[in-house]
């Protein structure tokens, strides 16, 4: 079992311990993403903002690794308020199309540098 670390600098460098994907054979393990600007490394302002940062960011670690979104089999989606999943649901539709990954969506108390949002992935690219 070899494992292939993807990065790229069109998503925001890793802020801890961890890689921005690893890729396992077919599968691609795309860490949490928050709203932060790959840019700058600062978090965009407000959710509507961040839930688009952050699937822009999901797209492209996807990319890098050779895939994009429509691979995407499972979703988690942390939100410290679940009053925006809605919002989740509305821009995620602009970024997928059925048949949609499996999710889940979990409300937190709090997300690493004050993010409102985080999402992570599996990805299955062709056999």
């Amino acid at each position: 079992m070899a494992k292939t670390i993807i990065s790229t600098d069109k998503a925001p460098a890793a802020i801890g311990t961890y890689s921005q994907a690893v890729r396992v054979d077919h599968t691609v393990y795309l860490s949490g993403q928050i709203g932060l600007d790959p840019a700058t490394m600062t978090l965009v302002e407000g959710i509507d903002a961040q839930i688009v940062r952050v699937f822009e960011n999901l797209k492209a670690v996807a990319e890098a690794a050779g895939g994009s979104l429509s691979d995407v089999v499972k979703l988690n989606v942390y939100l410290t308020d679940l009053g925006n999943f809605a919002k989740v649901n509305e821009t995620m539709a602009r970024y997928f199309s059925e048949p949609y990954p499996a999710r889940a969506a979990v409300g937190v108390k709090e997300l690493p540098k004050g993010a409102l949002v985080e999402a992570d992935a599996v990805m299955c690219l062709g056999a």
